[in-house]
């Protein structure tokens, strides 16, 4: 998942935007870019981030760059953002989101026949661009960006940055959290609102779904009304969101928390300690442990000198073997333990499954798990959150056509805790996965700890729901 942040303000932002862009490189991605625009000209810089932190390819940059409003983004695979010049005058965009139709609104651009577009090394269309060819088809930024909103199928949040101010677009359904901050001469706008605390900015603001606003040194203008219905995910509280963000009013950690001690009210387990998977589980056990008073430890620690949560490899193997790496176990408070680790969720099991092995080698009792979500089921149509796994690459479809010998007709069957099918589901991952046991939250519990209203929340990867 990518991020985006953007300034506006009477005196010179770069720093800000350099730290408020590095606030949201915690997602694990690909590249990394700043737009300033300097009052004459957009100076705009993109580099790779797949190995370097976003910080160590910019900050030899800084000094030749000034300007008091820019944009900056962490981008999952495209170079971005992108500065364009067209009938609508001179702007610099940036995306976040996943475009399902993306082939489509390109083959009807084509029939205009003025439209091209420059395709990036893995020969398709970077996305951001496409945005850009959406808005530029229309008579206004405003226009362009409702048509770009009415017709993208996915999710598609928008940053676009004139020499007169930001217009932020947050996505349809409003999938992702798009919020903005103040502070004396400035505004911001951004992804995450974890950026705010040590830039100065307090909250000020959290756009609708669909809503369109103009952010300028002097304020912010509401261009379009938000809409009525709202999906975002689900994902950001149990998974990527970071711990100190908050959205739609409910902080990331604090959401944890409650889940977990949620799930620990659901359990009966005996264990003599509660571990979280780092990072993303380490809430969720603080949680189960504080509601059992089962004492909480570490037994593996993460190492992070030369392994940031950023580094992101595309072959899998290496993916694994990263992730491996990163965690280091501490023998003395495995050996003879039964130990229970909250892990975030259960996507493939490749990577649970050799760190149970890890902690049974280091003389582990028993190694119980708990996913602070329920069974991934489908995989993500809206966001670029799990783009690189096949659907038949999880751990649940697995275990389904182990059991029925087929991929069934339906699904409906293990996507309810209530039903045979489910219990024999995870009874065949835990036994494919080697653990002692494994439980999984309820979607209902889970739903109530983001505390939101389930009518506002995405659940499409556990049970199939738009």
């Amino acid at each position: 998942m990518g991020g985006f942040f953007g300034v506006v303000s009477k005196d010179d932002c770069v720093m800000d935007v350099y730290f408020g862009t590095d606030y949201h490189s915690h997602l694990g991605t690909c590249r990394g870019g700043m737009a300033i625009w300097s009052g004459k000209s957009f100076n705009r810089s993109i580099h790779n981030i797949e190995n370097t932190q976003f910080r160590a390819k910019f900050e030899s940059e800084l000094p030749q760059i000034t300007g008091n409003m820019g944009i900056g983004c962490i981008s999952d695979t495209e170079p971005q953002p992108l500065v364009v010049r067209s009938h609508l005058g001179q702007y610099a965009i940036s995306t976040v989101g996943k475009i399902i139709n993306i082939e489509e609104i390109a083959e009807k651009a084509f029939l205009k026949n003025s439209t091209h577009f420059l395709e990036t090394n893995t020969g398709s269309i970077n996305p951001t661009e496409l945005v850009s060819v959406i808005i530029d088809q229309e008579n206004s930024f405003k226009e362009g960006l409702l048509k770009a909103q009415e017709i993208i199928e996915g999710s598609c949040s928008i940053l676009l940055l004139t020499p007169e101010g930001i217009y932020a677009s947050r996505d349809k359904y409003g999938r992702t959290p798009l919020v903005v901050g103040k502070k004396e001469g400035a505004y911001c706008i951004s992804f995450e609102s974890c950026v705010f605390t040590n830039l100065g900015y307090i909250h000020d603001y959290e756009l609708g779904p669909g809503e369109i606003i103009f952010l300028s040194p002097e304020g912010v203008e509401k261009v379009a009304p938000a809409g009525n219905k709202m999906r975002i995910c689900a994902f950001l509280w149990v998974y990527y969101g970071y711990p100190s963000s908050t959205y739609e009013g409910m902080n990331v950690e604090v959401m944890r928390y409650n889940n977990g001690a949620s799930m620990a009210k659901n359990d009966n387990v005996k264990i003599d300690m509660v571990a979280g998977i780092p990072d993303s589980g380490v809430g969720h056990a603080i949680g189960y442990s504080n509601y059992s008073k089962i004492p909480f430890g570490r037994p593996f620690v993460k190492y992070t000198p030369t392994w940031a949560r950023s580094f992101m490899p595309q072959d899998q193997g290496i993916r694994n073997l990263v992730a491996r790496m990163k965690l280091m176990p501490i023998p003395e408070l495995i050996s003879d333990k039964s130990l229970l680790f909250c892990d975030d969720s259960i996507v493939r099991g490749t990577q649970m499954r050799e760190t149970v092995d890890l902690l049974y080698s280091c003389n582990a009792k028993e190694v119980h798990i708990r996913s602070a979500c329920p069974p991934l089921v489908y995989g993500c149509k809206y966001l670029n959150f799990s783009t690189s796994r096949s659907v038949m690459d999880l751990a649940a479809r697995q275990a389904i056509i182990e059991l029925e010998g087929r991929e069934p007709d339906s699904f409906a069957a293990y996507c309810d805790p209530l039903t045979g099918n489910y219990n024999a589901m995870v009874d065949r991952i835990s036994k494919n996965l080697n653990f002692s046991s494994l439980k999984y939250q309820n979607i209902h519990d889970m739903i109530a700890a983001i505390g939101i209203g389930a009518d506002k929340i995405c659940t499409y990867c556990w049970n199939g729901k738009e």
